[in-house]
Parts: C-alpha cells; sequence; structure tokens
C-alpha cells in the first residue's frame, strides 16, 4: 500500500495509530492526581524546602514525546519504503523477463543498466518470482532461475558491439517460452525494425515495462580526408542545449607507449543533432593514430578506426633533373606532382636524405644507373615493402643498364636503343593501348582514344615477360612491367613520365593508373566487386564500450561481405587486413541512422535513473528508542534524580571499560566471525584464489575463470574444489590457498611492504602464484608492453629463484595430460618457470632429468588463461575464443594446462620420481 509517497509491506499494523488517544489518556492519568483538601496546618509548613518534588501530572511535552515513540514502532513494523515501484502493470508472483537490447548503445551507461538490473532482481527474489535474461544481440532461449542465482551471474552479462537487426529480433520472438510472464525490456533508446512485432509478442504472455536511459546518445562517424584535412562529423541521438565534446586521437608516442595524442573541443549547437569539424594534422602524426574517439563517450558507436583511406601516402619524387628553366611542361615530374598532389605527401630530394625517411613509394624518373650504396640501400627498403617505381627516357634507352643480365632493381632486361616512331626500330604511326587482362591491376579501366605511344624503351623477350606484364600496346609490346621483391615491388613505365614519349601523362587513365598501384592513397573505398575472392584477417576488434582488443584467432571474413553484412558475433567491429592494405569497419558509418525509439502510448516506460526503494523501519525503530532514552532522561530531570543516575552510569562505563583478569588476551586475539567464516570457507576445501586488482571487469573475469576451471577439476579428477575466492593482499591471510592467479594490468597499485612479507612467506611455504601479463598477443612475455613492465616492478620485491623458459620435460607437461603447449585466450610464446640445477643432465635409461623436486613457486606467462576458463554458472564459456574446432580445441588445451597446473601444486614432482623406479626396482632385487 502506498501513502503519503510512502510503501508499506504491512499497512494492517498503521491501525494501531488508532489506540494513540486512548494511550494518551492512560498516560494522563497516570499518576493519579493528587487531592486537593484544605488543612489549616498546613500554613506551619510555608517556607520549608522540599528536596524531592513530585509532579502531579506528566507534562504535556513528555505526553508527546512517548506518543511519539509509540508511532514511530507502529509505523515502523508496518514496513515502510521509501521510493516504492509502482506494480499496477507488473504486479504478481509469475515469472518475470528481461529483454536487453544490449548493443553498443547501451554501453555508454552499462554500470546504471546493470544497478537497475540487480534492483529488479532483488525485488523478484523478496516476492519468489523466477527471473530469465535475454540479450537480443545474442538472442538465446530464456531460462528462468531464481532470482539469487541469476545475481550471481550478472558478470557475464555484458553488452556486444553491434546492434540486435530484424532477423535476430524474430529469432528472439520465436524463443519465447508458453504461458504468462512479465516483461522489463531495457531498451539502449533507439529505433529499429522488428521491435513493434517483438513488442506485441511479449504483450501477449503478460505486462509489459520499458526501462530507457534518458543520456543523450554520441556517435561517430568514420573520418574522410579533404584536401589534406581530416573532417569528422559528430551526431547525438536527442535535440539538447549547447554541449561541448572533445575528440580524442589515440595511438603510441615515438616511444612506443600508448598516448593521447590530439585532442580537439567540439561544440553542438543548441538544438542540433550534428556537428562537423576539420582537423589539420601532420602526416607523421595522422599515420601514429590508431582510433579517434570522443572522451567519456565508452561507446563503440564513439570511436572509430582509420585505415589506410586515411593515410596519405609519401611518395618520393627524384630525377635526372635538367636546366630547362620555364619550361615547366617538359619537367619529367610535372605530371606526377598534378597527379599526386591531392591525395599524396610529395617528397622531392636525393636518395640519401629520402630513405631514412621511409617512404611508401620512390619514383625514379628516367634515372638508369645508383652507385652501389644506393642500389643495395633501395634494394633493402623494395625487399621491406616499399614501392619502387621508375620511368623510362633517354637516359634509360642510351644506357646499358638491365642488358645482358637483368637488373635487380628493374623488372625486366631491355634492349638498346629504344623504339619510336621513325626510329631505327620504326612504327608506322603512334600506338594505343590493349584492353587490360584480367590478371591486370588495371584491368577495369577504360582507355581514352587519344592516348598514344611516340616512343619506349623495348623489354627483352624473356619465358617470364609475359608474367611480368601488367599494361601493353595492341599490337603486344609491354607498356607497364611489375615484379615482386620480398614484401615490395619494381614498376616501370617504359615511357616518360612527362608527355615527351606519349600522351598517357596527359589523360585521367594516368591518375587512375597510379591509383591503381596503390602510389597515392586510396581514398575511395573499394565496391564489392574490387573485393570478390579475397579474405581479410581481423587484426583489431572493438568492444561494445569501444575498448580495443586483439583479434587473437578470429577466423577472416569474405572480402565482400566486409563491405555488405551486418556486424554481428561472425563480424565484429574492427581492422581488418588484406594482401596489400587495410579496411575498417566501423559501428557507426555515414548511412547509419540514430533515430529515437517510439514506443506505443500503452507500453510504460521508465528511466533507468529513478530513485532506488529506502526501506526507513530500522530507521523509526532507531529513532523510537532514541525518544525513548529522551524520555527516561527527562523523567529522571523532573524527580530530581538525574544527577545519581549520571553518576552511576559513569560508574558502570568505567567498570565495563576495565579488562577482565584472565580473559584479556582471549578477547585480542579471537577473530571477528567474519575472518572465522573466510578461514573455514578456505580450508574446508581445496579453494582457488585470485589477487583483487582494483578493476572490476577483470577480476569479475578472473573470479568466473577459476570457478571454470574448478568445475572442470571436479568433473576430471578426484580434486573437488569449491567456489574461488577473491584475495586483498592487504588485509586477508594466504596461507589458506595453494594456487594464486594474478592478472597484472599496467595501473594497478603496488602492495605494501607487510602484504609483499606475506607474499615471500606464502611462496616459501609451497604457494604458487601464477602470473598472467595477459599481452601474448602484443609481444612474449616482458617484450616491452605495458603490462610487462608492471610486472617486473610488481615482482621486484619478492624471492623468487631463477626462472627459464619451460623445458620440454618439466613435471608440468605431464601432471595429468601430455601438453607441447600451453595456450589460454591467446597462443603466444612459452611460460617461465623455476630454473632446473645447473646439474641437471639426461641420464641414460631415464625419460626425464632429475630436476629440482620442489613446486616451482612462480609460473609467468601471458596467454589470459581466466578468459579462456572463464564459465557462467550454467557451465557455458563467457568470452569467444577462436572459431570453430580450432578455438574449442584451444579452450580445451588451456583447461588441460589448469588441470595441470592444479596437480602439479597439490601432488608436487611425484611424476618426476619415476625415474627413479629403475634403481628401486634393482634394490628391490626384481
Amino acid at each position: 500500500m502506498t501513502l503519503f509517497g510512502l510503501g508499506f509491506t504491512a499497512p494492517w499494523l498503521l491501525l494501531g495509530l488508532l489506540a494513540l488517544p486512548i494511550l494518551w489518556v492512560i498516560l494522563r492519568a497516570v499518576p493519579p492526581a493528587p487531592i486537593r483538601r484544605m488543612f489549616p496546618a498546613v500554613v506551619l509548613l510555608l517556607g520549608l524546602k522540599d528536596e524531592e518534588q513530585v509532579t502531579d501530572r506528566t507534562p504535556w511535552w513528555l505526553l508527546l514525546l512517548r506518543m511519539l515513540a509509540v508511532a514511530a514502532v507502529i509505523v515502523g513494523l508496518a514496513g515502510p519504503v521509501l521510493n516504492p515501484r509502482d506494480e499496477t502493470q507488473a504486479a504478481g508472483n509469475g515469472p518475470l523477463l528481461v529483454v536487453m537490447d544490449a548493443s553498443w548503445a547501451s554501453a555508454a551507461d552499462w554500470r546504471s543498466r546493470t544497478i537497475a538490473l540487480e534492483g529488479l532482481l532483488a525485488e523478484a527474489g523478496r516476492n519468489g518470482r523466477t527471473v530469465a535474461v535475454m540479450r537480443l544481440t545474442a538472442p538465446e532461449a530464456p531460462q528462468f532461475l531464481s532470482a539469487d542465482v541469476l545475481r550471481s551471474r550478472l558478470s557475464g552479462i555484458l553488452p556486444e558491439p553491434w546492434e540486435p537487426d530484424s532477423a535476430r529480433m524474430t529469432e528472439a520472438a520465436e524463443m519465447l517460452p508458453d504461458g504468462a510472464f512479465d516483461t522489463y525490456w531495457m531498451s539502449d533508446g533507439l529505433e529499429r525494425e522488428g521491435r513493434e512485432a517483438l513488442a506485441d509478442a511479449l504483450e501477449s504472455h503478460g505486462a509489459l515495462i520499458v526501462f530507457e536511459a534518458p543520456r543523450n546518445l554520441l556517435a561517430l562517424e568514420p573520418a574522410t580526408l579533404e584536401d589534406g584535412h581530416l573532417v569528422f562529423t559528430l551526431r547525438r541521438l536527442r535535440e539538447g542545449p549547447e554541449a561541448e565534446v572533445v575528440l580524442e586521437g589515440h595511438g603510441k608516442d615515438p616511444a612506443g607507449n600508448p598516448a593521447v595524442l590530439m585532442r580537439q573541443p567540439v561544440t553542438f549547437e543548441s538544438g542540433a543533432l550534428a556537428v562537423e569539424t576539420e582537423l589539420s594534422l601532420p602526416s607523421e602524426l595522422r599515420a601514429r593514430i590508431e582510433r579517434f574517439e570522443v572522451a567519456g563517450a565508452d561507446s563503440a558507436g564513439a570511436v572509430t578506426l582509420p585505415d589506410d583511406s586515411l593515410r596519405r601516402r609519401e611518395v618520393a619524387l627524384i630525377s635526372a633533373r635538367e636546366d630547362r628553366e620555364g619550361l615547366q611542361l617538359l619537367d619529367p615530374l610535372h605530371y606526377l606532382r598534378k597527379a599526386l598532389e591531392p591525395t599524396a605527401d610529395l617528397l622531392e630530394t636525393d636518395l640519401g636524405t629520402v630513405l631514412p625517411a621511409n617512404p611508401d613509394v620512390i619514383v625514379l624518373a628516367d634515372i638508369a644507373r645508383l652507385t652501389g650504396k644506393e642500389a643495395a640501400d633501395v634494394l633493402e627498403w623494395v625487399d621491406s615493402g616499399g614501392t619502387l617505381l621508375r620511368f623510362a627516357g633517354p637516359r634509360m634507352a642510351a644506357s646499358d643498364v638491365s642488358r645482358d643480365t637483368e637488373d635487380p632493381l628493374m623488372p625486366v632486361r631491355l634492349r638498346a636503343g629504344g623504339r619510336s616512331v621513325g626510329g631505327a626500330m620504326s612504327w608506322g604511326e603512334p600506338k594505343t593501348l590493349a584492353p587490360f587482362t584480367e590478371d591486370s591491376p588495371f584491368f577495369g579501366l577504360d582507355i581514352p582514344d587519344d592516348v598514344t605511344i611516340e616512343s619506349q624503351v623495348m623489354a627483352q623477350p624473356d619465358p617470364t615477360l609475359a608474367d611480368r606484364v601488367i599494361a601493353q600496346l595492341a599490337d603486344g609490346t609491354p607498356l607497364v612491367t611489375r615484379q615482386n621483391i620480398g614484401q615490395g615491388q619494381v614498376i616501370l613505365f617504359h615511357v616518360t613520365a612527362n608527355a615527351e614519349w606519349s600522351t598517357l601523362p596527359l589523360s585521367g587513365l594516368f591518375v587512375q593508373m597510379l591509383e591503381r598501384l596503390a602510389v597515392s592513397s586510396a581514398m575511395v573505398q573499394p565496391d564489392v566487386n574490387d573485393l570478390e575472392g579475397t579474405i581479410w584477417q581481423p587484426a583489431l576488434v572493438l568492444d561494445a564500450f569501444g575498448a580495443p582488443q586483439e583479434a587473437g584467432t578470429l577466423p577472416g571474413v569474405d572480402g565482400p561481405a566486409l563491405l555488405t553484412e551486418a556486424l554481428g558475433p561472425d563480424l565484429r567491429p574492427g581492422l581488418y587486413e588484406g594482401e596489400d592494405r587495410a579496411l575498417a569497419r566501423n559501428v557507426v558509418t555515414a548511412e547509419t541512422e540514430l533515430r529515437p525509439a517510439a514506443w506505443p502510448d500503452d507500453i510504460s516506460v521508465e528511466g533507468l535513473n529513478r530513485p532506488q526503494e529506502t526501506p526507513l523501519a530500522g530507521w523509526l525503530l532507531a529513532a523510537s528508542i532514541l525518544i525513548l532514552l529522551v524520555d527516561v532522561i527527562a523523567s529522571l530531570a523532573l524527580s530530581g534524580r538525574l544527577r545519581g543516575a549520571v553518576a552511576a552510569g559513569l560508574v558502570l562505563a568505567m567498570l565495563g571499560g576495565m579488562p577482565m583478569p584472565g580473559h584479556a588476551q582471549e578477547v585480542v586475539e579471537q577473530p571477528t566471525s567474519e575472518d572465522d567464516a573466510l578461514a573455514i570457507a578456505a580450508t574446508a576445501e581445496v579453494v582457488l584464489a585470485h589477487v583483487l586488482t582494483g578493476d572490476d571487469r577483470l577480476d569479475q573475469v578472473a573470479h568466473a575463470g577459476l570457478r571454470g576451471l574448478s568445475d572442470t577439476l571436479y568433473f576430471r579428477t578426484s580434486v573437488e574444489p569449491a567456489e574461488p575466492i577473491g584475495v586483498n593482499l592487504e588485509t586477508d591471510e594466504l596461507a589458506f590457498y595453494p594456487l594464486l592467479y594474478w592478472p597484472i594490468t599496467p595501473d594497478q597499485p603496488t602492495p605494501s611492504a607487510e602484504a609483499y612479507a606475506k607474499l615471500n612467506t606464502y611462496l616459501r611455504s609451497g604457494g604458487m602464484i601464477l602470473f598472467d601479463t595477459r599481452d601474448a598477443d602484443v609481444a612474449g612475455f616482458g617484450a616491452g608492453t605495458p603490462e610487462g613492465r608492471k610486472l617486473q616492478q610488481l615482482a621486484a620485491p619478492l624471492d623468487i629463484p631463477p626462472l627459464e623458459p619451460i623445458p620440454q620435460d618439466h613435471v608440468l607437461t605431464r601432471t595429468f595430460y601430455l601438453l607441447n603447449d600451453f595456450p589460454g585466450r591467446y597462443q603466444g610464446r612459452g611460460i617461465w618457470v623455476e630454473a632446473a640445477p645447473p646439474d641437471a643432465q639426461l641420464i641414460e635409461g631415464m625419460p626425464f632429468r632429475d630436476l629440482n623436486d620442489n613446486v616451482t613457486p612462480v609460473v609467468i606467462g601471458g596467454n589470459d588463461w581466466a578468459s579462456a576458463w572463464a564459465m557462467d554458472e550454467t557451465g557455458m564459456p563467457l568470452v569467444p575464443i577462436g572459431r570453430g574446432f580450432t578455438g574449442e580445441r584451444q579452450r580445451e588445451i588451456a583447461y588441460r594446462f589448469g588441470v595441470n597446473l592444479v596437480m602439479h601444486v597439490l601432488t608436487g614432482n611425484y611424476k618426476s620420481d619415476q625415474v627413479h623406479v629403475p634403481a628401486l626396482l634393482d634394490r628391490l632385487g626384481q
């Protein structure tokens, strides 16, 4: 019942307030008023002072105080609740289904959604209702469980970096169970197709209430490059007042450390839904930026990954320059400048200066011969991935370069002299270009009729010549040849870069050919036909919160699907790499529509930030006790006994504060009940523990990982671990746990000296710590990552023996399973364990060396084992590991490594004792 804005869980107790007038009469009559009689001798008492006075009636203010105390008790027992939920639409004790959009648009306020969900589960638990949760981004058939069980699994409920499209909503509607149930829909606030049909299906089963956040959603479109400037468009879901946001560019500084490389304030005008801003960044800085994001948005929709379409390629132009003052059209580089200036950063200097700058392309216009050192340096640069683009000319035609033997920096051998109209190898008339073949990078380009060739250098016939020709004349004469060298390529135009030998530089075809050769930056995104038959491997993916993650073992994506398919589990937002470029697939594009969700009038929509229910019973009962204490003091004061009561109270306080003989030490040393419960829980069964890092998400994954490993041990071995425990190094005892899993983050606090003393005692007494830097996808252990550097800092005060990469005959490779590899979420390099004794040698007739006989106190790696082990309460994996059989196989090997690790901790090197079996049998005469 709700009364005056307060809810009451036991409203019938409020009837006790009707007895207050009766109580007033009773209190008014006690003590009874004295009877007044006239007595003449009373005059003899005049002037005498009575030390003890008793009032003839209870004062009204004391009566009121006692009435308030009784009223507070009655109202408190009625169960008052501040901000009670209105359950008129969702009343009942039937099942409750919580539907969550769980998209990237939900990530910005996911914490608020989690708090709201916890409140729903708490309320459902009080009402005895079963609850199920369905995420529309990854719909699964709902399973109604008790609210307490579901609350323990909240850490595994996370948003996804894509949207629930119409197909997923239809799939969710088909999964709805039969029977009646109420629904709470946690909407992300975006309008999309398929929502109305799902809402109708949910309403057919019971009441439907929608939760929707009032926070305005921000989105960032991918940047475009216009006239050398980066152009960004920011959008917001709803109109609002003028607001300023900050656009940040994240990447690596020159030292290789993650850093914010640029910040740009952007202001939304009042009522504006979009704002455009322009940035001018140096090409070097632009090349370092790995992602742009709206600061504080915490959503994949507010993050955009740049790809090669944003990076203006650096092109070095070098020619055998002639002094032709005023004759710009005869300059060998004039037409190249005109073609490349809009889309590339041009460098014009000598080879010795340009090579250290490592440009993407070097153009040599009619340069026939390089010095020995220049040729060696250029060849090394090409082998590392550079593109060398050469143009012929009079000098090349007159030289002997690549005549008898093929020059390493030429794609073909050349004939002497060249060929021209009216020359020694004359043409009757200028030649035109032949259509480009399907295997040519120029395939599909239209050839203008006015493009003619008058002179060229000729290629020597060769068995491999046909494979190197990518453009030819109508008579079959090679015009452009190419050869791959290492990771780079050398390309030769058999004509000049100016209009002396051909009209090709005068046409738009020249610019298109340079774009196809990736000489200029490919600003235009490829179309579906360009990507037909290609596979793109994910290099970096985004989670729903916009945080970049290594792709790990995610499978490649078909080229056309990369452009046309909707984002989902098989196509995550991120950066995808092909043979010669990278493409970014972002959550928000220029075509993405942001429309606020419009719900029918019959559906109640509530905000996520509604006030939480606050029970007031405890406060009212405490107030009644306080009022009664005031009543006691007031009664003593009225009767004149207050001084004596105060003195007695002081004496009792002094006696209570004195320690009792024989019991003082007992009281000091006795642990609290909480400590007792923790010690009993940790020692009654085998318990695995993890170090609390202060990062809630990481600690939740670590807890779920050890829970999954414990379940695996329970079903596969005789070890039956209990629920894992997170330990605080500063306050908790470590001796109870055989294994301590310690995930490393760059910003976790360094333990105190007292904590390090406990850790060293733990290591010396037989405990093991598994350090996991979780960076094997970036580098091997300790290879300059922030986690590796943090591990070195954390481990420096520890008493750790010398370490070595785990040898092939270490007992960890055979404690329970036979293992050669130890993957987790990542398949990184080997792990590190205590080094074997220097004198450990393989003895003939024994399968393994006699290694140290102690359990290695530390195991160090970076494969993120907790993510691979992580399970929810139903035994389902929480973190995806690869795809298909390969991913599941990797997860299985990770579980096997965990089993080996725990068995090694619990049993020591008993497997190594098998090497002594021949000697033991010999002594026994067997």
